[in-house]
């Protein structure tokens, strides 16, 4: 479990820098650069998008040449570049340019790091050491979120001056990640891993088209931090509200990994993809200042998604995809997601835009809803 707690590390002060600067980013376009919605959901889209083609390759190479730190050392180095880019950004175009480069980071780590906590825990302890790392990492989110509030607070709204501390976690993320080892006794396969989608089980292909569809109507979290400032929150308050969310992901992704290795996969999931439907519902039918308190409820419940999906779907995978092309296969997860994200992201910020809020989140708590009844036919 060393590999383990270090990739936690890593990712606790990773997200510590991350969630500096995410929660900001919808108000530092709105506020201070002047840009709209759409601009907001075209700059999230094609970043997260982008960055996600690369996942499948990345896995692909850590599977081909059995190195997974080397790869992952390169990604995260990146995504600290691209606040480099924020700090000094004077229009949107140098905040597309840093998600850019940041998500690309994303795109290089993700596979070869997630393949290493498979190999580095017994298949029957997956779903608790990727609870365990998600947990590390949210921890370090909640952190992010509440030195972003002090320092936004401190330094009378400068977003540019955020931007320029949350560097310095950024850079011990990258440390901490050089004491990772790798799985000692593998070798170079005389014959590269295939990336065709038919060496995939059939069970594990069905899970990805349905993952696919959810996140057809899985906007960016921006969208929900847009919508508090809609309903009245300022944006350090809003920053608050993404505290709880962090709080609540990471207090319950631990004990929902570990659960998820008991009683199966399934239950959670659905629960999870449910209660996405529901918190996206709830953002439409919200109208104004007088529901504060439910803005706070629902931020909770959205804690509860992450922690019911994200770690628990990797195990998934993990358990599912021949041990060959497992970061493959992971590396492909993250690439459909990935792709689901651009018009995702973007139809919802046309729907903001044309039709009202309300359209963009009953488009996607109705994806929401399908997609869990979907998932319990397909498990």
């Amino acid at each position: 479990m060393f590999n383990v707690v270090i990739l936690g590390l890593t990712s606790f002060f990773t997200d510590i820098s991350s969630e500096m600067v995410y929660p900001l980013i919808p108000f530092f376009l709105t506020t201070t650069l002047g840009a709209s919605p759409a601009v907001l959901g075209l700059i999230e889209g094609v970043a997260e998008s982008t960055a996600s083609i690369l996942k499948v390759f990345s896995g692909y190479i850590s599977d081909r040449f059995r190195r997974r730190k080397h790869l992952a050392i390169a990604g995260y180095s990146s995504s600290m570049f691209g606040k480099v880019l924020l700090y000094v950004a004077n229009s949107w175009g140098f905040v597309f340019a840093g998600r850019i480069v940041d998500r690309l980071g994303k795109g290089i780590r993700t596979a070869p790091r997630d393949a290493l906590i498979a190999e580095s825990a017994d298949s029957g302890r997956r779903g608790m050491a990727f609870g365990l790392h998600r947990a590390m990492d949210t921890a370090g989110a909640a952190i992010g979120v509440v030195l972003a509030y002090y320092f936004l607070t401190r330094y009378s709204g400068d977003f540019s001056r955020v931007f320029l501390w949350s560097l310095l976690p950024a850079m011990l993320g990258v440390l901490f990640l050089s004491l990772a080892r790798e799985k000692k006794g593998e070798h170079v396969p005389r014959n590269a891993p295939s990336l065709k989608w038919s060496v995939l089980p059939r069970k594990l292909r069905l899970f990805l088209v349905v993952a696919f569809v959810f996140t057809l109507g899985n906007s960016s979290n921006t969208f929900l931090l847009l919508r508090s400032k809609d309903i009245g929150f300022t944006p350090a308050t809003a920053i608050l509200l993404y505290l709880v969310y962090n709080v609540v992901y990471g207090a319950v992704s631990y004990p929902a990994g570990r659960l998820s290795d008991r009683i199966g996969r399934k239950r959670l999931l659905v629960a999870g993809y449910a209660f996405y439907g529901l918190v996206y519902l709830g953002f439409a039918l919200i109208t104004g200042p007088q529901h504060a308190w439910v803005v706070w409820s629902l931020f909770g419940v959205y804690g509860l998604y992450s922690a019911f999906t994200d770690g628990i779907e990797k195990a998934l995978v993990s358990d599912l995809a021949p041990a060959d092309v497992r970061a493959t296969a992971i590396g492909l997860h993250a690439t459909i997601l990935g792709i689901g994200l651009f018009p995702a992201s973007f139809v919802a910020g046309g729907l903001w835009q044309y039709f009202g809020p309300s359209a963009a989140f009953y488009f996607g708590g109705g994806m929401g809803v399908v997609a869990a009844v979907l998932l319990f036919l397909v498990l």
